[in-house]
């Protein structure tokens, strides 16, 4: 697996806590969090908690984000921006097509298969093994004011010189040949 870090360019930000009921930093997706294109993929977004978040947090987005997919930009499988600094969770199936599981004004981004939900994991049969990372984002801003119809990478330009803290877990997933 390639050792490219997404963020590594990025300007340094405190580190904070998340933690998943439905994925282990470092392991393998479940299969509901896979696409529902793939044997028992539900395109189900993962349950994500987080703590420590630093001082004048004043919102969150959350990203998922593939940086081993052969597209040589990645792809983005999931963003949603303008959490509110008072929540602190989002439940699992929260990026479904409605968003109706999302805290109030918060919103989904479309993804790189322009849809505003999140899509599960489906690495190309044979790829190898591909790594997600599944990052909250504290901002020092209430909205990030980035439309609705942009893309992840159009809100992550504009996070950049607004995060505070970054929370991170990277989850994996392979396609056998």
């Amino acid at each position: 697996m390639p050792a490219y870090d997404p963020f590594a360019r990025f300007p340094k930000a405190a580190s904070f806590t998340v933690t998943s009921t439905t994925v282990t930093d470092g392991a393998p997706w479940p299969p509901e969090q896979r696409s529902s294109g793939l044997p028992g993929g539900k395109d189900t977004s993962p349950q994500l908690s987080w703590t420590g978040a630093p001082d004048g947090t004043k919102s969150y987005a959350v990203t998922v984000y593939d940086p081993d997919a052969p597209t040589g930009s990645g792809f983005w499988h999931w963003a949603v921006a303008d959490i509110p600094a008072t929540v602190t969770e989002l439940p699992e199936g929260a990026g479904d097509d409605t968003g109706s599981q999302l805290p109030e004004g918060a919103y989904q981004l479309p993804n790189d298969a322009r849809v505003a939900r999140y899509i599960g994991a489906a690495p190309p049969a044979g790829h190898g093994p591909h790594r997600y990372f599944v990052v909250v984002h504290a901002l020092d801003i209430p909205s990030t004011g980035v439309p609705a119809d942009a893309t992840p990478a159009i809100l992550g330009f504009t996070m950049a010189g607004h995060t505070l803290g970054r929370a991170m877990l990277i989850a994996t997933a392979e396609t056998p040949a």
